[in-house]
């Protein structure tokens, strides 16, 4: 077998994290770019790279899965790996939202296409949940949120392209299963040790719920409430927590998983500017720009070390 050939085989559908992260550094960005009025448009070469990056994996994903759909069938039927599945539609509801005032049409039909993809999977996924002969407790991390929690991300660009009842329902499904999934976490995290440290970064996600479902009931309701602002604190509490911690994990050896750190703390940021904009505090102006600072060395950092990853055959390769 070729060099090009093992590493296609071994390429894992966890690469979409890669669009969930440039995705939302790219919202991130536009609404940067609207709360600053910086004249310039970061966000629109972040947007040409993001979609290049989807398409190159998709076409990839494609290929895996022609010439080696046996190994495409175990990541989705590996109780680590499902969790990584719906990365893609993600990453298709994450490019509508960055494409809605751009190109609405287009926008559209990514949010319509990563929608039902989402719900498909989160039906197998609960599915698969309940009747199971494979899930151990220590196959829990984070990344479990993906799938189902996710539902949560469906109203921002949804609320724009469908009746708000369909906005409504995925927002509830999402908001439903957060609490659930992160009740199991804890006691999962507490009581059964630490993650395997590739799996550390994951640790991220739990900003994320908080910070999507910030923006998304911010999208349904027209505003920021009582409601919202429970969310969004919740968010920046996780948020604090984790980066209290930065010392632990600058000393994780790089994996693909890193990416885990992008997409939540790009969901913080958007949502700081949220606040900024609604409440017109000066306190949240200064702390998205920071965010969105850490953010952008984040990224910075990641996308390096990614290349590196690659030149150095530390990534597609088995094991990995």
């Amino acid at each position: 077998m070729s060099d090009s050939s093992s590493r296609l085989k071994h390429f894992p559908v966890a690469w979409f994290s890669l669009v969930m992260g440039m995705a939302g550094f790219t919202i991130a960005w536009n609404r940067a770019e609207q709360a600053f009025n910086t004249g310039i448009c970061v966000s629109w070469v972040l947007l040409a790279v993001t979609t290049l990056l989807f398409v190159a994996l998709m076409a990839l994903l494609v290929a895996k899965l022609v010439k080696y759909p046996n190994e495409v069938m175990g990541e989705i039927l590996h109780p680590v790996k499902l969790a990584f599945v719906p990365t893609i539609s993600i990453g298709m509801l994450l490019l509508a939202i960055a494409y809605l005032h751009i190109s609405p049409e287009l926008s559209f039909w990514l949010w319509s296409t990563g929608t039902v993809l989402h719900l498909a999977i989160t039906l197998y996924v609960l599915s698969s949940w309940v009747h199971h002969t494979k899930y151990e407790i220590t196959h829990l991390n984070p990344a479990w949120f993906i799938p189902v929690v996710g539902n949560i991300l469906v109203p921002i660009a949804g609320i724009h392209h469908a009746p708000a009842d369909i906005s409504w329902f995925f927002f509830s499904l999402g908001l439903f299963f957060w609490p659930v999934l992160t009740a199991i976490l804890f006691y999962r995290l507490i009581f059964h040790g630490s993650l395997p440290e590739r799996f550390m970064p994951t640790l991220f996600i739990f900003i994320a719920p908080p910070a999507v479902g910030f923006v998304s009931w911010y999208n349904l309701v027209g505003g920021v409430d009582a409601f919202g602002r429970v969310l969004y604190f919740i968010g920046l509490f996780f948020t604090l927590l984790l980066l209290s911690q930065f010392n632990y994990f600058r000393r994780l050896k790089f994996f693909l998983s890193w990416w885990a750190y992008s997409f939540p703390l790009a969901a913080i940021t958007i949502a700081t500017f949220v606040m900024s904009r609604e409440t017109g505090v000066a306190f949240y102006t200064w702390l998205a720009g920071i965010l969105l600072a850490i953010l952008s060395v984040l990224i910075v950092i990641l996308l390096v070390r990614t290349v590196l990853a690659i030149m150095r055959r530390e990534i597609c390769v088995e094991g990995h």
